[in-house]
Order: structure tokens, then sequence, then C-alpha cells
């Protein structure tokens, strides 16, 4: 039986890790910020804001973003 073809996500994942030795897994950017001549520098001024939102509604500041690799 033929599988049927799958559709191009959206997003794409990206492991985040902190300076403090903190890791977070599987955060997702917009696959269309991804597509320019920048390769995957924009995903991390995406995922710096997310977490300056999430510091906000928290309540408790993020650790600095030491760096950032795609999801295998």
């Amino acid at each position: 039986m033929a599988r049927k073809p799958t559709t191009k996500s959206e997003f794409v994942l990206f492991d985040v890790f902190y300076d403090d030795g903190s890791r977070r897994s599987n955060r997702r950017v917009p696959r269309d910020l991804l597509e320019g001549l920048d390769g995957d520098e924009p995903a991390r001024a995406v995922l710096e804001a997310q977490d300056r939102e999430i510091a906000d509604r928290s309540g408790r500041p993020m650790p600095v973003i030491k760096s950032v690799k795609r999801s295998a």
C-alpha cells in the first residue's frame, strides 16, 4: 500500500541551551522566518522573544540563551 504524502510542517523545532546549563527541547519557530539567507539565525531572536513573554507571565527571569540547535 502506498503512503500518503506528508504535509510540510509550519514550524521548525529547536533545542535551546542556556548559560545556567539548562536545556529546553522542541521549541517551535515558524518555518517561513527561516527560509531566507540568514539560515537559523532568526530563530534565536524568536526564541528570545518567547522567553521574554514567558518571563513576563511567570514573573521569573529566564536565563540567557547560550546556543540554539535544530532538534533531531
